[in-house]
């Protein structure tokens, strides 16, 4: 009996992954630390509340048109380079064969068996041939400006969601504490979940996210002190 080699490749989920663990960690990171540079300024526990939720919501919008933006610059310059590169299939079609042939020749292939290569390849879809190999656009990789701005917003909002609960049931005396013990757990897992969906190393995934939440709540927290003790 054959046994059917199955291959577990994680690339297909760079597009979303990346936009999402963005919008999660920079929801915890940024709304934990707006909790705590308020309470570090002396405020009382409605200002901070309102003060998250406005953070919250404030977040997500800008994520969503942060990664919508961005992401749709990227998706014009993808069909910029396709439309010139179909227009120089249709000008010059031999010039194009020489030129993937080159790219063959370059990554190990023989310039015979390379010429065959392009030639098929190009016979069965030239545009995709060049677009693949010579300008490495991929269908994994094409960019989504809606599926990126859906999912940052989305990973925001339940990021920020998380701190601004614990804020929420925390007595008034303990929150600076609880929120910033509580939101590190929450970069621990977030770091430890990313890693596992990206195939990445989980120690330094974790470790990573860890460090640069803890070191933004630091930050933040001492200007809110800072401000909050002027006269």
């Amino acid at each position: 009996m054959r046994v059917r080699h199955r291959e577990r490749h994680r690339l297909h989920r760079s597009g979303w992954l990346r936009a999402a663990v963005l919008g999660a960690n920079d929801g915890i990171v940024s709304t934990a630390s707006l909790l705590l540079g308020v309470t570090s300024a002396h405020g009382s526990h409605e200002a901070i509340l309102i003060a998250g939720l406005a953070g919250l919501v404030a977040g997500a919008m800008s994520m969503a048109a942060g990664e919508y933006v961005s992401v749709y610059s990227q998706a014009d310059t993808e069909h910029a380079d396709l439309q010139r590169e179909r227009q120089e299939l249709g000008d010059d079609e031999e010039g194009e064969h020489r030129e993937l042939t080159a790219i063959y020749v370059g990554r190990g292939l023989d310039a015979k068996l390379a010429s065959e290569v392009a030639q098929q390849l190009m016979a069965h879809d030239a545009l995709g041939a060049h677009a693949r190999d010579e300008l490495g656009i991929t269908e994994t990789g094409l960019a989504r400006p809606l599926q990126a701005a859906f999912a940052s917003a989305v990973s925001f909002s339940i990021g920020a969601a998380l701190p601004l609960v614990v804020a929420t049931v925390s007595p008034y005396h303990y929150l600076g504490p609880v929120v910033a013990a509580t939101s590190l757990v929450f970069l621990a897992i977030l770091g430890w979940l990313s890693a596992r969906a990206g195939g990445a190393h989980i120690v330094r995934s974790t470790i990573r996210v860890v460090f640069w939440g803890t070191l933004a709540m630091v930050v933040t927290a001492g200007v809110g002190a800072i401000f909050g003790a002027s006269p």
